[in-house]
């Protein structure tokens, strides 16, 4: 079992007891009313009524000094006070793809301080980023962001603060789902 490729299975049961599903753009994904974050393989996955996988990968828009500030101060995945999550899983246009990787950067960085903004929010709201579209899914990212259930409206700033960038104007299906352990 690789533990850099998981699948997140929507269905009946779960880890993950769903408390709203919202379509933010594009097609919306079939309701389910709890999510399953397993290890996994490449292998497809039929369980539940869906299942997204994604792999760990490398920082590919990051800097050193940006690693460095992140590394420092980011909580991992799994504390026990985080007993809220939000899985959100993303597309960017084919627009967005076909702009440099230095051209991604910038409007990242330089224009919509992806990462600047995201490190107010650490460590208070745990975040793990798990790439899809090099593996053939649906979307190309899926994030999934844990917190205590005090910092709620931290994570809505945070959300308001990344969707209002020009990088969002390139995501054209987004869908947010949150959920809390159970």
């Amino acid at each position: 079992m690789n533990n850099t490729i998981f699948d997140f299975v929507g269905g009946t049961i779960g880890e993950w007891k769903v408390i709203k599903m919202t379509t933010i753009k594009g097609d919306n994904l079939p309701d389910i009313s709890y999510i399953n974050k397993i290890s996994s393989s490449l292998i497809k996955n039929d369980e539940g009524i869906w299942t997204l996988k994604g792999i760990v990968s490398n920082l590919r828009y990051t800097e050193k000094a940006e690693k460095e500030q992140l590394v420092a101060i980011q909580e991992d995945l799994g504390r026990p006070l985080a007993t809220h999550a939000a899985f959100i899983p993303l597309r960017k246009s084919a627009e967005w793809w076909n702009l440099a990787q230095d051209e991604r950067r910038k409007i990242m960085e330089e224009s919509s301080k992806h990462t600047q903004t995201g490190l107010k929010y650490l460590p208070a709201i745990a975040r793990k980023l798990f790439h899809s579209r090099d593996i053939g899914e649906a979307f190309d990212f899926l994030t999934w962001f844990e917190y205590a259930p005090a910092d709620e409206e931290a994570f809505e700033e945070l959300l308001y603060a990344l969707r209002k960038t020009e990088e969002w104007n390139y995501v054209d299906r987004e869908v947010d789902i949150r959920l809390i352990k159970v």
